[in-house]
Formats: C-alpha cells, structure tokens, sequence
C-alpha cells in the first residue's frame, strides 16, 4: 500500500481537505497521513466546507511532521510554501516530493466561512485528482 504524506503549515485546513479526498477518491486504496510543520488544530470550516461536499474529515487530528519522521513515504505533497521551504528530509529511496501551492481560506476574512473556503476546496480537489490519475492510477 503506499504512503503519503500531506503536509501544510498547521495541518488544520488545506491538508486536511487534501487528506479526506485522497481518502475518499481512493477509496482508502492508499495510507494517507497529513501533519503540519507547526500544529493548530482541525479547522472547523474546512470540516464544514467538505461536509458540504459529503465527505466528514471531522474525525481528523491535526499533527506535527515531527511524527512521522521514521516513516517511509511513498509521496510527500506539500500544499503552501511555507511547508515546501522548511520540509524536512525523509528516508525511501523512490520518495515523490509533489508541491502545490494553495490560497490559505483562513487569512481571508480573518477565517471567517464563505466562498473562499469552497474556492480553495475546489482547487485541491482538482489537483488531487490530477495527483490520483498521473501517480496512483497507472
């Protein structure tokens, strides 16, 4: 089964969305980690916005990449700049380091719900399934 892990400034929004769809899209095909370079705690209105499109992350943690050193990914995906800068070093010799930066929907209206949320939703939704069909369906 591979391994991949999701990774994100605070693992609390575009991580987590990023993790529930590879779960979903897979159909738990693949061992899907997500983990922040700092920890801030499951964001509410990502939990909201996914539930809009029928998927419950609310089940998530939110957790420090420090946790997942000893493992041996298979991809590692960093979705902001911020994570891709201060990623650290993983062991496996055919690790796939993927980044795509997204828009953070919680510095906008100071993390308030609206469509900003569903904008960045959609656009990694996009990039997951585009992960899913070039990397895991051949």
């Amino acid at each position: 089964m591979k391994k991949i892990l999701i990774l994100c400034t605070g693992n609390s929004c575009r991580s987590q969305i990023a993790h529930g769809y590879l779960n979903h899209l897979t159909d738990n095909s693949v061992s899907v980690f997500s983990a922040g370079i700092e920890k801030h705690g499951l964001n509410l209105n990502a939990v909201r916005c996914m539930l809009e499109d029928k998927i419950d992350i609310s089940n998530h943690t939110s957790n420090l990449v420090d946790d997942y050193l000893k493992i041996k990914f298979d991809f590692i995906i960093t979705v902001c700049d911020n994570a891709n800068e201060t990623c650290p070093v993983f062991p496996g010799e055919s690790l796939v380091k993927i980044h795509q930066n997204f828009i953070d929907p919680t510095k906008i209206k100071n993390g308030e719900y609206g469509d900003h949320f569903i904008k960045a939703r959609n656009e990694i939704k996009k990039f997951i399934k585009n992960f899913i069909e070039n990397y895991l369906d051949k």
